[in-house]
């Protein structure tokens, strides 16, 4: 993708310099209005055509995420998840990298749960079987894997990894939804405590201390 992009910057650039030589451009024209129109055309193109960013794509550039509602000739038009417009410069799209979700086939999830310590080694050993019954449960996923991952902190942490077969990000959230739940009942139902941040603070005897 990374080569992909750099060819399309490297097309364009080509571009802007051939507009420039064309002999009936008056490059000393205030602000080059014929150039201006055929280096807009040339983002547009890259955009629709070559990067096909369409309406209705979600998308990421930098930290601004949204839905495409248009893309103009100079200047796209993203619907944030939090209700504003956000207008870019197609230009700036250009050089940005752009994360596409609409053109996502598949979702890749990695959730993490812990522990207490005071847990099992047996019931350790059977969490992650318990991990993966629960998601293999749901429609649309494919199982990856679960395993006992590190000692943590405050938790004996567990990593597990599927996969949802469609984009949706709504399709992702009731399957992630019914695993917790799964999971809450399961646990509940073997004894296991999920953990929480915690301290415990040793304080030995002060010399002379009378018990």
């Amino acid at each position: 993708m990374e080569d992909s992009l750099a060819n399309l910057k490297a097309w364009f650039r080509r571009w802007e310099d051939w507009t420039q030589s064309l002999p009936w451009l008056d490059r000393e024209a205030a602000g080059n209005p014929i150039q201006r129109w055929l280096l807009a055309l040339a983002v547009a193109f890259v955009l629709f055509l070559i990067l096909r960013l369409v309406l209705g794509d979600f998308m990421i550039v930098g930290d601004q995420m949204g839905t495409v509602e248009k893309v103009g000739l100079k200047t796209t038009r993203v619907r944030s998840i939090s209700g504003e417009q956000l207008i870019f410069a197609n230009t700036d799209l250009l050089q940005s990298r752009i994360r596409n979700f609409k053109r996502m086939q598949e979702r890749r999830v990695v959730f993490n749960i812990g522990v207490t310590y005071e847990t099992a080694r047996e019931q350790v050993a059977a969490i992650p079987g318990m991990i993966r019954d629960a998601v293999q449960a749901q429609p649309q996923v494919r199982f990856d894997r679960s395993h006992f991952a590190k000692f943590g902190n405050s938790a004996l942490d567990f990593e597990t990894v599927y996969y949802v077969n469609v984009p949706d990000y709504n399709v992702y959230m009731d399957v992630q939804q019914a695993i917790n739940l799964t999971l809450l009942e399961r646990f509940a139902q073997s004894g296991i405590e999920f953990a929480y941040p915690t301290q415990t603070l040793f304080v030995n005897g002060l010399p002379g201390q009378v018990e």
